[in-house]
């Protein structure tokens, strides 16, 4: 026999929550959501954020509120596996959000006064410090940054929570003289024919192209995400043409793509 839909007299957190607990249920929920685990759910949670974050990059708010809600509908599903096996349930995980912004915004609940936004920091680092020191974890500045992040985005957190205790470069012009370091590093790789230095070469190149975009104050992929919607822009406006003189890309040289893609530049120019 079919659930009844929850009440729409309930709040809509409670009603998401009891739907949440109906997918589940093995004696009659979805056979694909009772499946799920911690681990699989994983890469759609991911998938989500980042959905989020394309939607705040297009600016669609209509797109944001639902994908929003898909975010939320993620935070729920892995609340009720945790609830499952008796770990903790969705209103502990709430509870423990609110007294961590209250313990870590003492200037707003307790009436602490800092001096500025830097001791502002400060504070909140010191803050974040007791609270590792209290889980007995952490015994380096870098052990508690996630592991599974997007390469780019750990980087930057790897060398900020680096900078915090001094190790840093003081300025741009050293981050652009070492990544033109890497580079020539891996290009002498490149020249040697050796495949594996060169991956690590590149990796460097990487790690300080990360450090720089921390040094101009840029989320590296979001700098990166943009680059991949200016190729494709540039490359449908490729296609399109040639389709407009009955060709393709696979059937044109380099040279007429380049020009182009050359044109499509001029054209985003203009209409800036």
């Amino acid at each position: 026999m079919p659930f009844e839909p929850p009440s729409p007299d309930l709040p809509p957190l409670q009603r998401l929550l009891e739907i949440m607990a109906r997918l589940r249920d093995p004696g009659g929920g979805c056979p694909w959501d009772i499946e799920q685990t911690f681990a699989t759910i994983a890469p759609y949670t991911v998938e989500e954020a980042y959905e989020v974050a394309d939607a705040i990059e297009r600016g669609d708010l209509k797109d944001l509120k639902e994908e929003l809600g898909d975010l939320l509908f993620q935070v729920v599903f892995h609340a009720r596996m945790a609830e499952e096996q008796g770990a903790f349930a969705f209103d502990d995980v709430a509870a423990a959000m609110v007294d961590k912004m209250v313990r870590r915004h003492p200037h707003v609940f307790s009436g602490v006064a800092y001096a500025d936004l830097a001791e502002q920091i400060a504070a909140w680092d010191a803050i974040k410090a007791q609270e590792r020191a209290g889980k007995n974890r952490a015994a380096s500045l870098l052990d508690d940054v996630p592991p599974n992040l997007p390469g780019l985005t750990r980087a930057v957190k790897l060398t900020k929570r680096a900078a915090r205790a001094g190790f840093d470069w003081p300025s741009t012009a050293q981050v652009m003289a070492k990544l033109r370091e890497e580079l020539e590093e891996l290009q002498d790789e490149i020249d040697a024919g050796d495949l594996p230095k060169a991956r690590a070469e590149l990796g460097d190149l990487l790690f300080v192209c990360a450090n720089l975009a921390r040094k101009l104050d840029v989320e590296p992929e979001d700098a990166l995400r943009a680059c991949n919607a200016k190729f494709i822009r540039r490359f449908q406006h490729i296609e399109k043409v040639l389709a407009e003189r009955g060709s393709s890309p696979e059937q044109s040289t380099l040279e007429e793509m380049d020009a182009l893609w050359d044109e499509a530049k001029a054209l985003e120019r203009k209409a800036l």
